[in-house]
């Protein structure tokens, strides 16, 4: 029973730090003001962006809207964050498109329920701090290849033209066109492009103000005065947000919902983290904690589909506004979540007249403002190998999708990485002495004994080469291997050094080893190659004492003439000083 006790108060102590405590409500006391400040600059950045990642996710804009107000207040009360703005974001868009063309609304909105219910279960089992292996190569790629497929998506809207049918974003961008191409409708196109330029030159002269919100406002009011029957709107928008519901959730269908729910937990895990990551790196003082922010995420993405929203995540974009905007806690990102929830319900008429090529124009912008050249050209000039997982990981989000090209880039990354580290395992016949010591060279190979220094890892990507290289050594009668420098060893680098020492035994060539660390000792042990390394059951310490009895091995075998006692040593003794 005490035992029963103690597990569940390590569970409820574990449970307690992930939740808020009053160092947040102190922080939200600080400075409220700059936060409201901070809230409402998010709110008017985030408005067009909700919208628009609502209508590209396929589930409309109220869909966009009630993920921005439910998983922006949750995953900014419960995240590990204090600037962290959560909501519908492009890249989970990417994710979701295909979901929606296979599974349905209902299908997306059951993924976002198991999704977050897996992101509670990574935060329970401290996942968080795993972040800080991924590459940066890779994020780059990925970062790269969402904001073309984001571009892309936005075509059909940008036209004027139906969606067709595909899940493809290439497929569905070209028929897109071909559409266009038979029935141009530029008057779409040119509120498309005109937003989109707008948000890209104001930005760049006048980099605080809310150009996105400020070009919707205008091409929608262009669109109602001068009659743009073209320009297609929205449409209605529900006054509020809808009550919390699971009749969507069809426990039938859980098994075949697997798949897409562990892409969507793995990317709302990455790039909420990611996020996180980038708003420390633009304060001083700010750290998240990883676990925390997955346990916010994953409350936020079980809610949200109850209220009919789509799967969020942390949103880069929205999370650098409120940071640049002076925010100092979590307030700024409640009160973005409050002044979204303002809007759904009092200005719903107004919001569902914005046309959709003005949103498009937007997504449009955003996707262009994703991409930072300086960063692609600074990792391309770093190395081959990462220019290459950066392309390549561009590449598979943009031909297959995001969750394949994050596995693949880290597939590859992990290779090139440890082909880098087994090129630096060396096996080199150790010099004598660094000066010219010629005599003694000459006289230990009259002795038939030869040593070899193995440096760095021997394990499987490094040990075939190791077996090669050591069993080709020259006819001699003795070989020591000097290990006190080997870094790490595995079971397949234990099983080739047996197999190399059994190849030279059979050659009538005894192997001696010196230095052999405890952590060796154990994996050569497993395999049965400590036994070979010993000679008459004995280990060597240092390398002086393994040449004294390679040379006790051959006098006994006839191979060397018996030193008298007498006579000097100054020889030997200072070939194995060099040996050291």
């Amino acid at each position: 029973m005490t035992s029963q006790f103690s597990r569940i108060g390590r569970v409820w102590a574990r449970i307690a730090l992930l939740l808020p405590g009053r160092a947040d409500l102190a922080e939200m006391r600080r400075d409220p003001r700059r936060d409201l400040l901070a809230g409402l600059t998010v709110a008017i950045v985030a408005l067009p962006l909700a919208l628009g990642f609502g209508v590209s996710s396929g589930l409309g804009a109220e869909a966009g809207l009630a993920t921005a107000v439910v998983a922006g207040a949750l995953a900014a009360l419960f995240g590990g964050s204090n600037l962290q703005v959560s909501g519908p974001t492009g890249a989970m868009t990417v994710v979701l498109v295909p979901i929606v063309g296979r599974y349905g609304p209902t299908g997306v909105l059951t993924v976002g329920l198991m999704a977050g219910v897996m992101l509670v279960a990574l935060a329970a089992l401290r996942a968080g701090r795993y972040m800080q292996y991924v590459p940066a190569p890779v994020v780059e790629g990925f970062t790269l290849g969402i904001a073309c497929v984001i571009g892309l998506q936005q075509i059909p809207n940008a036209l004027g033209v139906p969606k067709p049918e595909g899940d493809r974003v290439l497929v569905v961008t070209w028929r897109a066109v071909e559409e266009f191409a038979k029935a141009p409708n530029w008057t779409a196109a040119g509120l498309a492009v005109a937003v989109a330029v707008g948000m890209l030159l104001g930005a760049r002269r006048w980099p605080t103000v809310p150009f996105s919100i400020l070009a919707v406002i205008a091409a929608t009011v262009v669109a109602q005065v001068a009659g743009l029957d073209a320009a297609k709107p929205i449409g209605d928008l529900p006054s509020g947000l809808p009550a919390p519901s699971l009749s969507f959730l069809d426990l039938g269908s859980l098994g075949t919902l697997l798949a897409p729910a562990v892409a969507v937990a793995a990317l709302a895990a990455l790039e909420s983290l990611l996020s996180a990551s980038v708003a420390d790196g633009m304060t001083v003082g700010q750290k998240h904690d990883p676990d925390r922010e997955l346990f916010g995420q994953g409350l936020a993405n079980i809610a949200v589909p109850l209220f009919g929203g789509v799967p969020a995540t942390g949103a880069i974009a929205r999370t650098a506004v409120n940071v640049r905007t002076g925010a100092g806690s979590r307030l700024a990102a409640l009160t973005h979540a409050a002044i979204l929830a303002v809007i759904v319900f009092a200005a719903a008429p107004l919001v569902s007249k914005i046309p959709l090529a003005a949103l498009a124009g937007v997504l449009l912008a955003t996707a262009i403002r994703m991409v930072e050249v300086g960063s692609l050209k600074a990792m391309a000039k770093a190395t081959r190998s990462d220019a290459l997982i950066l392309v390549l990981t561009a590449v598979a989000t943009l031909a297959l999708d995001l969750v394949y090209a994050v596995v693949i880039g880290l597939v590859v990354a992990g290779a090139l990485a440890l082909r880098a580290v087994a090129q630096q395992a060396r096996f080199d016949q150790v010099p004598l002495d660094r000066s010219d010591h010629t005599a003694e060279e000459h006289a230990l190979l009259a002795e038939h004994i030869v040593a070899y220094r193995i440096d760095g890892p021997l394990f499987f990507a490094a040990a075939h080469r190791f077996l090669l290289e050591l069993t080709e050594v020259a006819d001699v009668r003795v070989v020591i291997l000097r290990m006190s420098r080997v870094s790490t060893m595995d079971a397949t680098g234990a099983l080739v050094l047996k197999d190399a020492v059994e190849k030279l035994r059979r050659r009538g060539i005894t192997v001696l080893a010196s230095g052999i660390r405890p952590g060796q000792r154990q994996v050569l042990a497993s395999v049965g190659a400590l036994d070979l390394l010993k000679y008459e059951g004995r280990e060597y310490a240092t390398t002086p004492e393994a040449i004294r009895a390679a040379r006790g091995h051959l006098e006994t075998a006839g191979v060397l003439p018996v030193l008298p006692a007498q006579t000097p040593l100054t020889s030997r003794t200072s070939t194995e000083e060099a040996l050291r």
